[in-house]
């Protein structure tokens, strides 16, 4: 770094501290405007955005669609960049003003944190989660290692990498070293078994995709090429296998409004993945 940076006696909140997201970001929770969410016809309403936190939900949904289950859904879109976080609706339903959230009016409960959200709804409809005890408790094991995680993926690697207004040695050397580290033990892992968790594809593989499948097949920060993510073999068989399942295709593209391909800010109905040929 060119400049020492001595911390004061008592951190001040500087508003305009730069970096993507800076004009959003505060040090204090609640709501900063009165805006009701809104409601579609399905029991269960998902409030988020395509990053890899929201993939997670969206793709667990198609799937539990394309296996059968009632699990229609209608998802609307927040829009963090504009602050939707904060709205009075969103914050009556997640306190914490991040996405995902759903509500499931079939039973009047409110969900946020996509790990949550996701052993919600793998318990309610009884799919991809072992009943076997041991073979719940692996893949409890790498969802809660993912929840752990990718914070250092997300808000340290991305945030430094990516969305920092000014870059600097160490903290991306720091953690690009922990990714890399991550990378390696999910790829050694995967050398041993067909999914994350085993032989079975589950919630935990659902949650570890948009992170770390994101990060090898070139999805996130632009980084794949200062990763070396073409080492990691069994992360990178993995993440194809996963991203040709077509459930996995729907819930990609459903509450994205950037980047390329196709986006699907809001989704109501297996009719809406028409235009895609996704349907």
């Amino acid at each position: 770094m060119t400049q020492r940076y001595t911390p004061p006696e008592v951190w001040q909140w500087q508003t305009e501290n730069g970096g993507t997201f800076a004009s959003i970001n505060r040090p204090t929770s609640g709501a900063t405007f009165e805006k009701n969410l809104p409601v579609g016809e399905h029991s269960l309403q998902l409030y988020s955005l395509a990053t890899p936190n929201g993939v997670k939900v969206t793709v667990m949904l198609e799937e539990l669609l394309a296996a059968g289950h009632a699990a229609d859904y209608d998802a609307w879109l927040i829009s963090i960049k504009d602050g939707e976080q904060f709205s009075s609706g969103f914050v009556a339903l997640n306190p914490n003003s991040k996405i995902p959230a759903l509500f499931d009016h079939s039973t009047g409960i409110r969900l946020f944190e996509s790990g949550s959200i996701l052993l919600y709804l793998a318990e309610k409809y009884q799919a991809f989660l072992p009943k076997a005890l041991a073979a719940r408790t692996e893949v409890m094991n790498w969802l809660f290692w993912q929840m752990g995680s990718a914070p250092f993926v997300g808000g340290g690697f991305g945030h430094f990498y990516a969305y920092a207004p000014e870059k600097y040695e160490y903290p991306i050397n720091r953690y690009a070293m922990e990714t890399k580290r991550q990378l390696d033990l999910l790829d050694k892992q995967l050398a041993k078994h067909r999914y994350v968790a085993g032989d079975e594809y589950s919630i935990a593989d659902m949650a570890i995709w948009p992170w770390y499948g994101g990060l090898v097949l070139g999805r996130l920060y632009n980084a794949a090429t200062f990763l070396d993510v073409q080492s990691y073999q069994h992360v990178l068989r993995w993440a194809k296998e996963i991203d040709q399942r077509p459930a996995v295709k729907r819930g990609y593209i459903v509450n994205r409004n950037f980047g390329d391909g196709p986006c699907l800010p809001e989704r109501h109905s297996k009719a809406d993945f028409a235009p895609f040929g996704l349907d």
